[in-house]
């Protein structure tokens, strides 16, 4: 296994470098398992999401959709990952603003968390607005 940061990832989905983005391509479908962490998913969507690339909730959908068909790709748990998408996926935006895909990750990790330690997760607080209309998210 190997793992790679969010500029690789970058790389081979923008392609917007020709030679980063060939070697990208080359790690992302060589021989060995690709480990993509939370911390590297996440930054990757605030990036595609930003100023730059603009990317809308469809975009960052059909982004991480699309990770999850690459056949050496993993997350740290992919099980995780795709509850927070589909958290994400199904948010509705409140005062014209939407919950993130890091909030709905934060929320899944949580109950993954608490889950695994045989504890119940009483609730992830959190003063944005939009986030909190993610479930299992509480006001402070």
């Amino acid at each position: 296994m190997i793992a790679i940061d969010t500029n690789v990832l970058l790389r081979y989905l923008l392609n917007d470098d020709q030679i980063q983005a060939a070697q990208a391509d080359r790690l992302i479908n060589g021989k060995e398992i690709v480990l993509i962490t939370d911390v590297v998913l996440v930054e990757t969507i605030w990036t595609l999401k930003g100023k730059k690339y603009q990317l809308n909730k469809a975009d960052v959908v059909t982004v991480i959709q699309t990770l999850f068909k690459e056949p050496n790709i993993r997350f740290e748990n992919g099980q995780v990952i795709w509850q927070a998408l589909n958290d994400y996926r199904n948010a509705l935006p409140i005062n014209g603003k939407l919950a993130d895909f890091s909030d709905a990750l934060i929320v899944q990790k949580a109950r993954f968390i608490a889950s695994d330690k045989s504890t119940e997760l009483l609730g992830v607080y959190t003063f944005d607005i939009a986030a909190q209309q993610l479930p299992g998210t509480k006001s402070p």
